[in-house]
């Protein structure tokens, strides 16, 4: 008995220091969660090689744009237990006042500051230009990451964000950052040179996902297929989308991968016009290149597009 316990004895010490230092470890960790793909991406990147720095996704099973995201109780637990809950603002978190009435404490890194919106197109029947309010209540086009300009001023905001919840790694963080917003103005130039030389960029697109996009290259977006992207297109929107692509002889219609492509087949059926995709970066793997591969491979589609 005597020889079980001077053996015992180590071996609970031994356990007992692995458990602490576990312990230890989970309460040091700085957990940030991300409301979406591109603001994944973004803290990836900000985070890259920092020990004890965890970034998530708000939901792993959601694919898409948040625009008709349900905000589940694992979800809330998830943000409630987090360091930080990074936002990519704009209005695209229309669930966001849900959280803050649940839990004020939560710290809120809004990515979309400082950057300047493009207000949506009105849907309200009854609401005339001159008095439409709709843009004073924050009706504004969230999709900003697409506009590599707009993605730096995100990647900025992300980062100070994070210093301020951990600044014992400030300096790895904001390392990061710079490192990652050279290659996006490396990327932003490239898109400008071999965009620039198309005189012709009349193009529709499937949801209203790209307006910075086209602001930021100059491309015109005259039509979109689906106004409420997650519903059926409806005849109307096909009709006056078909319209649109014969009054105007465009010559590309473009889908995204993350929706169905059956109305722009209809269309492309009724006008000749070609079908090219589109990739918003709204969903990918655990990839911190994701975004500038998507952005590249977009640039060869539109290079082949408008080369037509």
């Amino acid at each position: 008995m005597k020889l079980l316990s001077k053996i015992a004895a180590p071996i609970l010490s031994v356990v007992s220091l692995f458990m602490l230092t576990g312990c230890n470890k989970k309460e040091n960790t700085i957990n940030f969660v991300t409301s979406c793909y591109p603001i994944y991406i973004i803290a990836m990147n900000i985070a890259n090689d920092v020990d004890g720095v965890e970034i998530k996704k708000m939901s792993e099973n959601h694919s898409g744009c948040l625009h008709d995201f349900q905000l589940q109780t694992n979800d809330l637990r998830k943000i409630e237990k987090s360091s930080a809950f990074i936002i990519n603002g704009a209005g695209m978190e229309n669930f966001l006042d849900k959280i803050t009435e649940e839990n004020q404490e939560i710290k809120i890194i809004d990515s979309s500051k400082g950057i300047s919106l493009i207000g949506e197109e009105c849907d309200h029947d009854d609401c005339e230009d001159e008095e439409c309010d709709c843009h004073d209540h924050g009706n504004f086009n969230p999709h900003i990451w697409l506009s590599p300009e707009n993605y730096m001023i995100q990647i900025k905001n992300i980062c100070e964000g994070m210093k301020s919840v951990d600044p014992g790694n400030a300096e790895k963080y904001q390392h990061n950052a710079d490192i990652y917003i050279n290659k996006i103005r490396d990327l932003k130039i490239k898109m400008h040179d071999e965009l620039h030389a198309f005189k012709s960029k009349n193009i529709i697109t499937f949801h209203n996902a790209f307006p910075y996009f086209a602001k930021e290259f100059g491309i015109n977006i005259l039509g979109v297929i689906n106004h409420e992207p997650g519903e059926e297109t409806s005849a109307k929107e096909i009709l006056e989308t078909i319209n649109i692509v014969k009054q105007n002889g465009i010559k590309a219609i473009f889908t995204e991968p993350q929706y169905t492509d059956s109305a722009a087949k209809t269309i492309a059926k009724e006008t000749g016009i070609e079908i090219y995709t589109l990739d918003p970066c709204v969903t990918g793997g655990n990839n911190k290149n994701a975004y500038i591969d998507t952005m590249e491979k977009n640039l060869g589609i539109l290079k082949i597009a408008f080369s037509e």
